[in-house]
């Protein structure tokens, strides 16, 4: 069995690392995140999407946004331009209800629950993961449409490899990125600095309240990462990734002129080690901040600042127990801290978890049971389940059957924002009576190599949500909503002629079980395409992306329609140092809006960007 004998090779190396970021990236088809170690993508049993350090220059993504939409059963909405509100529909759920680790820390704020992605740099990246599908057995709270892990760079055993970009584009945009690499066979490194400026877009269509000038947007970002192996046994790492800026608004009530200064970090240490040829123990420590302070330019608005503090530890084990069976186990602590302008009646919480989960790897079927403990302050314990049935068809064509439990806890904002007073009235601002959102989710899954260029996924899945948080008439949350999604997503990639062509389709039927309406801002329909050839020195390819209309309302009378986005991309590598890049995107210059606005006179469409273009240089001398 081909896959299947892979698969075990992979799971059941004696020195298999927990997301060890140096050796995962020279192994070719491998995963971190759906297990929770390093295991073959055709051994994870969760719909897994990823993209490596060389997809993402090969597609010259300028944002994780761009990247995300590539992704099957993806819905992606934005309020703007660069640096607007990104959203992710992760399988129909909300933004909030799909968990985002960088190097395996949360990086979510705390008060609102969603991740500021339109942050993210790609130039510091090395690696995304997207896990389809709820992992709450093995993450715990906020895992019920997925799990989005972002790997900053990362050195190799190579010797220094110093490379520099500097972009021109569209918008008065420029980007610059420097960065130093390398590495022996004990200690790797990277260092990387990038600098990225636009005069933007204006965001808003019309003319009330709202300023008509372009929202700029610049951030500055840094990461470092660093690690030593002390001897054949024991390793030892620590990550650093940091973002900061400041981003344009625009408010649609008021002659204001609001900017938005951010901060988002993340940094992480661990410690690892082989503790016998069955057993291996990785210890990490992380912390991470997601600050915004957002203030008018002009001084009319008063001054508004969220900032969420969180630590974290992990221990995770990994036991052989036979040369079919294998144990993960571990536990797993944070805890929130928030600070701000807003007073909360409670500023921390904190939430401890056990977990295990036992793997068999046969040779015609593969088993995985998992079951996670978690015990939070604020709503007491919480438990859930996963697990999953792998049968070979045969040596090309593997069947997954699989059952996964999900769970999210209320926000800050949800339980513990105070009581607001209006016209001589105090209303309640938030309800600490809330209960964790909860899900449950049934797939099938096929997945053929079926032949040495070409491959195919596919997942039917089903989700049921419980207990999820809404608003009520009096703008108060509750447990009141409980919703259905019904999916289909296939993932072809195919080599044909020379031409490398990677298609992603997501059908998708969200709705609430109450109203029967469809949950908001979700397409239904997504389709993208990709399509790269290399001709020498040069390469050239294209991205064709459609998404059909969605609402922007629950009670579903605010329709937005839907669009298709061609883009074109081009490389000419001038010598083994010297690459130039064009990139064209949305050619056909079409106007189309991700999420709508309200104002006194009427609801009006976000907007976006239109034909854009951004040429670039990078530069990898030899040393």
């Amino acid at each position: 069995m081909k896959l299947s004998r892979l698969a075990l090779a992979v799971a059941m190396l004696p020195g298999a690392v927990l997301a060890d970021g140096d050796d995962l990236y020279q192994l070719p088809d491998t995963v971190v995140t759906s297990g929770r170690q390093t295991e073959a993508l055709s051994q994870a049993t969760a719909a897994t999407t990823v993209f490596e350090r060389n997809d993402i220059e090969r597609l010259q993504a300028r944002s994780v946004g761009e990247l995300l939409q590539r992704v099957p059963g993806v819905t992606v909405s934005r309020t703007g331009g660069a640096g607007s509100l990104t959203s992710v529909f992760l399988r129909g759920t909300s933004s909030a209800q799909t968990l985002v680790l960088v190097d395996g820390q949360r990086i979510a704020s705390a008060s609102s629950g969603t991740t500021s992605l339109e942050f993210l740099d790609p130039d510091q990246i090395e690696r995304i993961e997207v896990v389809r599908g709820a992992r709450s057995a093995l993450y715990g709270s906020d895992a019920i449409g997925g799990i989005i892990q972002i790997f900053t760079r990362q050195g190799d055993a190579r010797g220094l490899k110093p490379y520099a970009r500097f972009g021109v584009g569209s918008n008065s945009s420029y980007e610059r990125n420097l960065g130093l690499s390398g590495g022996d066979a004990q200690t790797r490194f990277n260092l990387g600095a990038a600098l990225d400026e636009t005069a933007g877009i204006d965001a808003t269509r019309d003319n009330y309240g709202a300023n008509d000038d372009h929202d700029a947007y610049r951030n500055r970002s840094l990461s470092f990462s660093l690690s030593h192996r002390f001897g054949d046994a024991l390793k030892a790492g620590i990550t650093a990734l940091d973002q900061r800026g400041q981003v344009e608004t625009d408010n649609q009530y008021a002659p204001t002129q609001p900017s938005v200064a951010f901060q988002l970090s993340s940094f992480s240490g661990y410690l690892e080690n082989q503790l016998s040829d069955a057993w291996n123990s990785r210890l990490e420590l992380g912390h991470s901040e997601d600050k915004r302070d957002t203030r008018d330019d002009l001084g009319m608005d008063m001054p508004s600042q969220f900032a969420t503090y969180r630590d974290s530890a992990s221990w995770v084990n990994s036991l052989a127990l036979s040369d079919t069976q294998k144990v993960l186990a571990g536990a797993d602590w944070y805890e929130d801290r928030l600070h701000g302008s807003t007073d909360f009646t409670h500023d921390s919480r904190w939430n401890q978890a056990l977990f295990a989960q036992h793997r068999y790897n046969g040779e015609h079927f593969s088993t995985e049971l998992g079951m996670r403990h978690d015990k939070n302050q604020q709503f007491g314990s919480e438990n859930t389940w996963n697990g999953a049935l792998t049968l070979a068809l045969d040596e090309r064509n593997d069947l997954v059957l699989s059952y996964s439990e999900g769970f999210r806890a209320p926000t800050f904002n949800d339980l513990y924002y105070p009581d607001y007073c209006y016209g001589g009235a105090c209303y309640a601002g938030a309800n600490p009576n809330l209960k964790p959102e909860r899900s449950k989710s049934y797939e099938v899954q096929w997945r053929s190599q079926y032949s040495d260029s070409g491959s195919l996924q596919m997942s039917l899945y089903r989700t049921d949500l419980e207990d999820a948080i809404v608003l009520d008439q009096n703008y108060i949350p509750q447990n009141i909503q409980t919703a259905r999604i019904n999916g289909f997503e296939a993932a072809l990639r195919q080599e044909l002629f020379g031409w490398q062509g990677n298609l992603a389709i997501g059908l998708l039927d969200p709705r609430d079980r109450d109203s029967g309406h469809t949950l908001q801002r979700r397409a239904k329909r997504t389709f993208n395409l990709d399509l790269d050839h290399a001709f020498g020195p040069y390469s050239f390819g294209m991205n064709w992306r459609l998404a059909s209309a969605r609402y922007d309302d629950a009670a579903n009378t605010m329709k937005m329609g839907g669009y298709g986005l061609l883009g074109l991309r081009g490389q000419w590598r001038l010598s083994e140092e010297l690459a130039l890049e064009l990139k064209l995107d949305n050619l056909l210059d079409k106007d189309y809006s991700e999420a709508t606005y309200g104002t006194p006179n009427g609801r009006f469409g976000y907007n976006t960007e239109g034909r854009t273009a951004l040429f670039a240089a990078t530069w990898t001398p030899k040393l």
